[in-house]
């Protein structure tokens, strides 16, 4: 293990140059500072807690809403902190932006903050820090996001596809078999695990399957103007949408074309907000418990940190039926009719 005095030899400073650098002490430059943590941590370097001193968790956020009850985050954070605070951790919520992502590389912010380990929510495929933790060595849990080898990461949700499979399992016990699924862009790796996840449940239960079928998009408005009027042209019976908002937004645009919910068209939306049991009608939605998994993160980071290199932790899903789903119209009737007989 790299020591103060390696890192000074490396720079050519003072043990107490470097020590109060690390320390954040206000006499040492910003460009000083961040050589010294970056070479900290090329050389391994991992600072000692002191006897008595509680180790510190940083919870990142971005893209995402937590503040309040009906906010999908909210539930989450709740329950990191519930299984991290009385287990002797201090627990600090850090919204990400990219001055932090672009200031310091993740390993050095971590070291710098005295992070043990960090918690991550709302990553998307194109944040510099995932792209680094393909070889970062803080211990790293992040919801929705799989870092293939490194041993200090860990994935942490939900069964995707046991989800999906929930869905189209019970719309097709309605007699649903024309089936089409909406969702954000395909920028984030949960949506892409859920759109493959549609065309894998389509396959299992022997549904037509086919491109025309799904639509994505980073704005709610061209779900809504572009993908939803497709799917209603294809002749889809049922739609699944990857999360509740925007489940929400095609129900209500659905029953403004003169579409009954559920009669004319099921909609299933993804997470079970609380707004799910409040919109008219009631949202049949996929649940993951929130809180759950903020548990199961704190888990995760504590085997990371005794060295346990967990891998991925998933939790079951439940399908909560409500009134936004039902049999499917049957095909209209042709009817006969007796040739006119000729006089």
């Amino acid at each position: 293990m790299a020591t103060i005095e390696d890192i000074a030899k490396k720079l050519n400073i003072s043990k107490g140059t470097v020590s109060k650098s690390l320390n954040g002490a206000a006499d040492v430059s910003e460009t000083l500072r961040k050589t010294v943590l970056e070479t900290a941590v090329e050389l391994g370097y991992t600072r000692r807690p002191r006897k008595q001193e509680a180790k510190h968790l940083c919870l990142f956020i971005k893209n995402m809403l937590y503040a309040e009850p009906s906010d999908f985050g909210y539930d989450i954070v709740i329950g990191f902190r519930k299984a991290a605070e009385p287990a002797g951790f201090l627990v600090s919520v850090v919204p990400l932006d990219d001055a932090i992502q672009t200031g310091f590389t993740y390993d050095a912010y971590m070291l710098k903050n005295n992070f043990a380990g960090a918690f991550f929510l709302g990553l998307s495929l194109s944040d510099p820090w995932l792209g680094q933790m393909q070889t970062s060595t803080t211990p790293a849990v992040l919801l929705d996001n799989y870092v293939k080898i490194n041993p200090t990461t860990c994935y942490v949700g939900v069964d995707n596809n046991e989800g999906m499979e929930l869905a189209i399992s019970h719309l097709k016990q309605l007699g649903h078999r024309h089936i089409g699924f909406l969702s954000g862009t395909l920028g984030s790796y949960v949506n892409h695990v859920r759109h493959s996840a549609f065309f894998d449940a389509l396959r299992k239960y022997d549904l037509p399957e086919a491109h025309h079928l799904a639509g994505n998009a980073v704005y709610v408005s061209e779900c809504l103007q572009k993908h939803l009027p497709s799917l209603l042209q294809a002749g889809v019976t049922a739609i699944i949408c990857g999360h509740d908002l925007l489940a929400h937004a095609v129900m209500v645009h659905c029953q403004e074309l003169g579409l009954r919910v559920p009669e004319d068209i099921s909609i299933i939306g993804f997470d079970d907000l609380p707004i799910c049991a409040y919109t008219t009608p009631a949202l049949t939605s996929i649940r993951q418990d929130r809180t759950q998994i903020g548990k199961s993160a704190f888990y995760a980071v504590s085997s990371l940190l005794a060295g346990v290199p967990i891998s991925t932790l998933l939790l079951h899903t439940q399908l909560i039926v409500r009134q936004s789903t039902a049999a499917a119209l049957p095909a209209p009737k042709i009817v006969q009719l007796p040739p006119v007989s000729g006089r």
